[in-house]
């Protein structure tokens, strides 16, 4: 049992979410009690299969990563239409994007590349609205994997389509044979608030993308890179907006015994936090 709910549940932020959540649930003393009351949106997808209904998805990964950090994930779907994002966001205290579908090539200005995936164009629009009203709010944005690519899009910026086909020498980045298998090196800015929150400048990563950004967005700063040349990591250029984006999949190291993708969680809490 977690803590994640619907924004449809969300009250305002002036009462213990903790103890809300948790009230009259069963196996509640096995559901990790918050060190703040910090709630972030988290983008979720959403698909048909078999004939079944749409449902909407997200990897249980993400709520026990943000749970661990002491924060409390609402889960936002794609919207039929933008109208509720400011009332989302004005009643978070961050946004979370997570990995997941190829971002619609012409929302960046680019031909569809037989290599490029499957898209969720309503997925799409609803990310880029969340991207923009988080901008305009200054609300603290972490982005994981597709959430990088999106906000990068979001932002004004384009994309790789398929790395194997469109880099040459590229190293192996999709290595979904085993999500939390440390598959090839990152070197980080010293100094960046990545590398500050990692606690390193040089470290190995995870890896299950065949796209990355391409031409970086004003307002964003490529502070991480693979030996390739790939971005891995992207924070914002400015101090006015705390933005903290990686490629690699640091939610799914949740237990790896090393602290570097727990601390870009506990990095987006102490933000949230006021710190």
């Amino acid at each position: 049992m977690t803590t994640a709910v619907t924004i449809a549940n969300l009250k305002p932020r002036d009462f213990n979410l903790s103890s809300t959540l948790t009230q009259g649930l069963p196996h509640s003393r096995s559901i990790r009690t918050p060190r703040t009351s910090a709630v972030v949106a988290v983008s979720a997808t959403s698909d048909e299969s078999n004939g079944n209904p749409h449902r909407v998805r997200l990897n249980n990964a993400y709520v026990e990563a943000l749970e661990s950090a002491g924060l409390v994930p609402v889960v936002v779907p794609p919207l039929t239409g933008n109208e509720a994002v400011h009332a989302i966001l004005s009643r978070v205290d961050g946004l979370l994007l997570t990995g997941g579908e190829d971002v619609e090539p012409s929302l960046y200005g680019q031909p569809r590349s037989p290599k490029c995936g499957e898209s969720n164009l309503a997925r799409d629009r609803t990310e880029i609205a969340l991207v923009q009203a988080a901008r305009e709010m200054r609300l603290p944005v972490l982005a994981i994997c597709r959430g990088p690519q999106l906000l990068n899009v979001a932002l004004g910026g384009t994309l790789i389509q398929d790395i194997p086909s469109e880099v040459p020498n590229a190293l192996g980045h999709n290595a979904r044979e085993d999500r939390a298998a440390r598959v090839h090196d990152v070197s980080l800015e010293k100094g960046s608030k990545l590398a500050k929150a990692i606690g390193e400048t040089d470290i190995t990563v995870n890896s299950l993308h065949h796209q990355s950004v391409l031409e970086v967005a004003p307002g964003l700063r490529v502070t991480g890179r693979a030996p390739d040349g790939i971005v891995e990591g992207l924070e914002s250029s400015t101090d006015d907006w705390w933005v903290l984006a990686v490629q690699w999949h640091p939610e799914e190291m949740n237990d790896s015994p090393e602290p570097w993708d727990r601390g870009i969680f506990k990095a987006f809490a102490d933000r949230l936090a006021g710190g």
